[in-house]
């Protein structure tokens, strides 16, 4: 199993998403060809519900610790609730392009 099913499979089964989205952005970065090391993540689960969005995420870096302390880089999360999902029109926000490690706007 790639890095990318394996978070996907960690998520589904801790949280039962009612939408899950792991969005491979690795290629969008300055990182050899096939990298599994920046992602993004769009998680839609009940089990949100009353939480700030900082302990959703406490909660999903939680689940992929050990991802988090290997080949996984970047985690861009984007958490919501039912209600907030439909809220957004089952959008989620674009990644930002990358500038890279010695890269500045100008």
């Amino acid at each position: 199993m790639n890095v990318q099913q394996t978070i996907e499979s960690k998520l589904a089964a801790a949280l039962s998403p009612d939408h899950l989205e792991v969005i491979n952005e690795s290629d969008q970065h300055n990182v050899p060809a096939n990298s599994e090391t920046h992602f993004k993540v769009v998680i839609v689960a009940g089990d949100f519900e009353d939480q700030r969005k900082v302990a959703r995420h406490q909660a999903v870096y939680g689940l992929l610790a050990q991802e988090l302390a290997g080949p996984v880089h970047a985690l861009a999360l984007h958490t919501y609730t039912l209600g907030e999902w439909t809220e957004r029109h089952a959008e989620a926000p674009l990644s930002p392009p990358c500038l890279g490690g010695s890269k500045s706007e100008s």
